[in-house]
C-alpha cells in the first residue's frame, strides 16, 4: 500500500471526537469524501454482506444473459469484488477496496477463465487524513490529524502478461 505523508498536523482534543469522526473544519467544501466511489460503496457493500452470508473468492464463469441487468464488476472479463477496508486511525475510517476475482481474465468466447490475459488492480489514488497522539509530551489527550495520501484498488482490468526478457 502506498502511502505519502505531508507534515500539515492538525491537534485536537480526542474527547470532543466521536470514534471514527474527523473535526467538521478539516471537512470543508473543498474535501468531499463522500464523491468518491470507496466511500460511497460502503453502506451497498454492508447491506449485501448482511443479506449474503456466503461470499465469492472464485473466478466466476461469464453469463451474458445476466449482464445487461448487473453492475460493471460482474459483467467484466476482469470481474472483482469489494471488501471493506477499515482503519480506525483513518478518516474516512471505511472505505470500499476492490478485489479480482481471477488471476487471468474471462474468455467471452468459452465464459472460462483464461491465463492468456492478467487481472490486475486499478488505483486511484486518494486523500485521508490520519489520527495520531499529539507529539508533544505535555499534551495528553490531545490528537493531531495529518494529511495522507493512499492508493486505493478500485476495480480490475484485464492486460497482457509481462513477459521475462
Amino acid at each position: 500500500l502506498y502511502t505519502h505523508t505531508y507534515t500539515h498536523i492538525y491537534t485536537h482534543i480526542a474527547a470532543e471526537l466521536r470514534d471514527g469522526e474527523a473535526p467538521m473544519h478539516l471537512l470543508g467544501r473543498s474535501l468531499r469524501w463522500e464523491q468518491h466511489v470507496p466511500v460511497q460503496l460502503v453502506p451497498q457493500i454492508e447491506a449485501a454482506q448482511r443479506r449474503r452470508r456466503r461470499r465469492e473468492h472464485s473466478c466466476p464463469a461469464l453469463q451474458l444473459r445476466a449482464g445487461l441487468h448487473s453492475e460493471p464488476h460482474e459483467r467484466s472479463i476482469s470481474p472483482w469484488r469489494y471488501r471493506i477496508d477499515e482503519d480506525e486511525d483513518r478518516y474516512p475510517r471505511k472505505l470500499a477496496f476492490a478485489e479480482c476475482l481471477c488471476t487471468g481474465c474471462v474468455d467471452v468466447k468459452t465464459g472460462r477463465e483464461t491465463t492468456a490475459l492478467n487481472s490486475v488492480p486499478i488505483h486511484q489514488t486518494m486523500m485521508v487524513l490520519r489520527r495520531k497522539p499529539c507529539p508533544r509530551p505535555s499534551s495528553p489527550g490531545l490528537i493531531t490529524f495529518e494529511v495522507d495520501y493512499i492508493r486505493v484498488p478500485v476495480g480490475c482490468t484485464c492486460v497482457l502478461p509481462r513477459t521475462g526478457r
